[in-house]
Formats: structure tokens, sequence, C-alpha cells
């Protein structure tokens, strides 16, 4: 056996000795490079080398150095878990983005006080400085090891799926039963066993290696997904690179919970989640409904000055429309269940693209009325588990902005590429700034119909419209619809959380589904290109996210309340109603509060209220025909003409400025 082997490191060629490890070769500490990269995979830093391996770093602080450190906490807070309540069972423990969670089956829901213990002993475990050792098992010996865990034995009996597909990106479950492997925690000083998991790694080289962490909350969460499972005891942490980036989190953290929008809708009186309707069923106040209506209002405009045409369609149809579609084989699972009428089955619609069409297909259509641009605010119903439902964010009825444009192959390229400059022009008008690209495509699984040739062109054409935009384009393997691939335009708010909004889909497949056709220039029969585009992806979604963004101050364009009239004393109530008046003449949505309160009173409630402008009134305003006019930041300008104090306004309206 040769004493040395050649490997790539830093792209240039090694010699090593045999048996050097990968932390060896990288010179790593386990601290800042927590593990390596090895002809493209991840591995301990532990493993040893072989001939010919091209292997890289992984620095603490990327996104797989992240998750790794992450996975290794989720297994330090299982093992503290277990040694406080020996009567639990494991379930799974992956890391998430931020974080990590790991759930257990226990008799009794955790405690707040719970959490502390746990988190006192990780502490203690990662001082400690136990080694994260992985072995490879059999089936039998893994049965063996892991006979007290249910869950992990029925994890091991999922040959041919891996972890991912059963909602479990944690155990080493390999496609075709490839190999099952254990991590060991060990004594640093002794080698002796501390504890063990399922798992396929990779970890830190020790618990030592993780610099920071903490954990947030508990919950409920079913097996594997299932409602038809046991529910589960859910604890999620975080953890992080250092302490100050942890920090920065925990920040960013406290400020999202002040922007929650769920709590500003209640405080605003926006919009509610009656129980009596159902989870996931939001319905809108007068005040929620103003601001919606001026979202659907501006698209409305925008979109008929850029050629598309308004369509309606029901709200039911018969189930046999999803099986010509391919969405109830699909997607069917993300349907309500069908219900009977004359004997005949119907479903609620989950998506306007099979009844727009209908619409299309209605009579014959000439080459010249393509691109046909054909739009809708349509409501549709999806399934979502109960377990997701959140808010406006993830609800199970909502009104989609959906728009379906159907081609011609010779103008599609240059159709997508006006289409994405549209999406980011809107988007732009609502205030957000920062975007990057996604693009979704098919894999090699059965999840997806057509010809690959189709997806192959339809893939190309996206990623040259995304491309040409500017923006960064960042790959989605597999996360296409099941049509088509899909381009997903993704917005940063204003504290730089990442929100999926638009998205643009190209699909080849549905208008052959549906026989669509049209009669090209030469006289032959054609079938379209069809487009799929949700700019808003739902109102209510994009609402939530603009209260988020906003923190509820909307720019003076889209809150409910525009102006507030505050009179010093009853004889000024009059002359802020005149002054209203002529607010209202140029569309302003004004409001003169003529409550017993006092001046100061009635300044913090329109604050508390978030209304951009405040005009306040007295003797000396009224003689002088002017206001006092008053700004949210609360910036004050005294003496300012009533006339132009309403130019002011108006022209902040129209121009959409945030004050």
């Amino acid at each position: 056996m040769s004493a040395e082997l050649r490997i790539t490191l830093a792209g240039a060629e090694r010699v090593v000795a045999a048996g050097t490890t990968y932390g060896d070769a990288l010179e790593a500490d386990g601290r800042s490079v927590v593990a390596a990269r090895v002809n493209g995979e991840l591995r301990d830093l532990a493993a040893h080398a072989v001939p010919g391996d091209v292997v890289e770093p992984v620095e603490v602080g990327s996104a797989d150095g992240r998750a790794i450190v992450r996975h290794s906490t989720a297994h330090v807070m299982a093992q503290a878990v277990q040694e406080l309540f020996p009567e639990a069972k494991l379930g799974i423990g992956p890391p998430v983005e931020n974080g990590f969670y790991y759930d257990f089956d226990v008799p009794q829901a955790f405690h707040p006080d719970d959490l502390k213990r746990v988190e006192k002993r990780m502490r203690e475990i990662v001082k400690q400085g136990q080694v994260f050792s992985r072995r490879v098992v059999s089936d039998d010996e893994a049965r063996a090891e892991l006979a007290a865990e249910p869950y992990k034995l029925e994890l091991i009996g999922l040959k041919g799926a891996r972890a991912a597909d059963t909602a479990d990106e944690h155990a080493s479950v390999e496609v075709g039963g490839a190999e099952l492997t254990i991590y060991d925690n060990l004594d640093p000083k002794t080698g002796e066993l501390c504890w063990k998991d399922l798992c396929r790694g990779p970890h830190v080289p020790s618990t030592k290696s993780i610099p920071a962490f903490k954990l947030m909350r508990t919950g409920g969460a079913y097996w594997r997904g299932s409602e038809k499972n046991p529910q589960l005891q859910r604890i999620y942490g975080t953890a992080w690179e250092s302490r100050d980036k942890q920090d920065d989190y925990l920040k960013l953290l406290e400020e999202a919970e002040k922007r929650d929008h769920r709590r500003l809708g209640a405080e605003l009186d926006l919009y509610s989640f009656p129980p009596e309707l159902g989870s996931g069923l939001p319905v809108f106040h007068p005040k929620g409904g103003i601001i919606r209506k001026e979202m659907e209002d501006y698209m409305r405009k925008r979109q008929l000055e850029a050629g598309y045409e308004f369509v309606n369609t029901p709200h039911l149809t018969k189930s046999s429309l999803f099986e010509t579609s391919g969405h109830l084989p699909w997607y069917g699972e993300d349907m309500f269940p069908p219900f009977e009428l004359d004997g005949t089955e119907y479903r609620v619609k989950p998506m306007n693209c099979p009844m727009h069409n209908l619409i299309f297909r209605a009579r014959g259509r000439s080459y010249r009325e393509l691109p046909l641009r054909l739009c809708e605010f349509g409501s549709v119903y999806r399934y979502e588990k109960s377990g997701v439902v959140h808010g406006l964010t993830r609800v199970r009825g909502m009104t989609q902005d959906d728009s379906h444009i159907y081609t011609t192959k010779e103008q599609m390229g240059d159709e997508i590429k006006s289409l994405l400059a549209f999406v980011l022009s809107v988007l732009r008008d609502f205030g957000l700034e920062e975007f990057y690209l996604e693009l979704s495509t098919r894999d090699d699984s059965d999840k997806f119909i057509g010809e690959q040739a189709d997806w192959d062109e339809a893939t190309e054409s996206l990623r040259q419209a995304a491309e040409e935009s500017g923006l960064e384009l960042v790959a989605d393997p597999g996360g296409a619809a099941f049509y088509g691939p899909k381009i997903s335009v993704q917005a940063k708010d204003a504290i730089g959380r990442t929100w999926q909004l638009s998205t643009i889909q190209l699909d080849f497949n549905q208008p052959k589904r549906f026989g669509l056709e049209y009669q090209a220039a030469d006289g032959s029969r054609q079938t379209p290109v069809m487009i799929h585009r949700a700019l808003f992806g739902s109102v209510e979604r994009f609402m939530g996210v603009l209260v988020e963004h906003y923190a509820g101050a909307f720019p003076a364009w889209l809150s409910p309340v525009q102006v507030v009239g505050i009179p010093i004393a009853e004889a000024h109530i009059a002359y802020l109603q005149d002054v209203a008046k002529k607010l209202r003449e140029r569309g302003i949505r004004v409001e003169v509060d003529s409550a017993d309160d006092r001046m100061q009173k009635k300044i913090r409630n329109a604050q508390k209220a978030k209304v951009p402008f405040m005009l306040l009134a007295g003797d000396e305003d009224i003689a002088a025909g002017a206001v006092s006019f008053r700004y949210r930041s609360g910036e004050q300008k005294n003496g300012v003409p009533v006339e132009v104090a309403v130019a002011e306004i108006v022209d902040a309206v129209e121009r959409r400025i945030q004050v």
C-alpha cells in the first residue's frame, strides 16, 4: 500500500501521507472550518482522504457551514432531552433556515422551564467537547442498536426513498438502501459513548465547535408531516457562527415581532381570522378593504395600460376539468375534497388557468390576436395543512391577480422579458426595491409531465430573460411546477427578509392537453405557448408582506385614512370640516376627530393609527386661513395655508410618496 496519495487542494495538486484526514489536509481548526467538500459532497473533517479527491474547506459562516453547525446543535439538544426526559423517543432533527428543530414523542408537552433546563444541559455538553464520530452500520445492526426508538426503526425501513421525500432531512436513509450511518457522541477524555443517533451527517468535529445557540420555542408536529400520524413535540432553536451573528438575528426577530402583520392587522382594524369561518379564511374590515381596493385598482390600471383583458370565472367546476389540466393527478392533495351535485363530482377551484384555457378555446383564434393576455382577480381555495396556515401569508382562501398569456413561440422570448420588466416595475411602485430571481427547473423525478425537449426550450427562454434583467439568478433544481419551469421574484423587505412574490411560468403542456390552437399566418393550425403570471402571488399574501414591510405605516396612497383633522377646541371643528371637504373633492380620505378628548390624545390616537398627515387648527390658524401641518414622523410645520397643505397631500398621494 502506498504511503502517499495525491489530492487536489485549493486548486493545486498536493501529495499527502496515506491516512491523512480532510481536517489535516485543510489544516482546519474545527471552528472557522467545520467540514470539507470532497468531490462536491460534504464530509466530516475526520474522514480520510483517498487518491484523486478534490478537497475544499467548508467555512463556518457559509450556508453549508451554518447548516452543519445547526445539525450538530440539534443532536446536542436531542441528547440533552433524552438525558433529562429518559422516556422521550426520537423523531427527526434537521437544520432549517436560521436554525434547527428536533421532534420528540413525550408523555407531556414541554414547558418554558423545560427549555431552560434543556438549554443549560446543552451548554454543559458543548463545554465538555464531546466528539462526533461516524460509523457505517448494516440495517440489522441499526435496528438492534435503536430497538427502543420506534420512529428511527420506521426510517430504517424506508428503503428506496430519500429522507427528504419522507419529511425527514436528518436520518441516513439513501435511495436503494446504500448506506446507513450512526453518529456517536464520545467523551473526549475516555472515549466512552455518551449518546448516538441515526444520521447521515456530516457534523462539526466536536461539540466545542458550536459557537452560539439558543432554544426558541416549542410546538406540535405530526410525524412525517401527516395528520394521520402521532403528534410529536417539536423544540425549535437557532445556532450561528458567532455570538454577534446570533445577536443580530435575535434583534431581527424582535423587529419582525413588532411588524407581525397578524398583530398589526388587529391593532389597525384591517382584517381578522374568525374561528367560525375556519382556519386560513380571513375577512377584511373596512380599513383593510380600502387598502385591498387600492391595490387591486392600481393593478387593474397598470394591466389595462399593458394590454391585458379582464375575464371572470366561477369558484367551482366539475372535477373532470382538473383531470384535463393535469392538476388532479399531480396537485390533488392540495385541493379541497370533491362534493357531488346532480350526480356529478365538483370541486372548488384551486387555480384559474384551466378556466382561462376554456375562454381561449371558446372560439377560433388567429395569430393576429397573439399575444392574448387574459387576467383576473380570481378567488381560489387550497387545502393548506393546519400546521402551515399563517395569517395572510399562508391561507386556504385567496384572491390571485392571475394572468395567462398565450403567445406564439416566436413571440415567447420577448413577451417574457417584457413581462419581467412589468412585474419589477409594479413591485417597485409598491415600495419594494431589492430583488433577485430564482429559476425553478425539473429534475428526473416522475412529478413532471411533458417532453424533455419542451422543458429544455422553456427553461432556456426563462434563463435568457432572467439573465438580461441584470438581477442575481439562483438555481432551484426540481422546484418547477409539474407542467413547466418558472422564474420567481424574491424581494427583500425593509428589515432584509426575503419574500417570494411574483412568478412567471412557461407552459408547453396545458395548451396541448386542452387542444388549444390558433391559425398561423400560413393558414396552418398551431399550438400556442402559455405563460402563467401571478404578480402579487395572492392579494392576501401581498398585503401581509406590505403590512410587515411598512410596519403598518403605509405610504399615503395606500393608507386607509390619509388625513386626520384635529381641532384645538370644539369651536374649530367646523373650520376643519371645510378643509376636509376640499380634500375629499381631490379624492383624499380624511376624517375630523370631533371627540371630547384633549388635542394631545387625538394626536396620539392618529399616530397610533399610523395616519400619514394631521392637520391642526386653532384661532390663529383660522384667522390666517391656515393649518398646522403635522407628519406621521412627529415633524410639524405651523401656519401652512390651506391650499398649500391640500396640494402637498394630493402630491404625496399621487406620487406614492412614503412620509
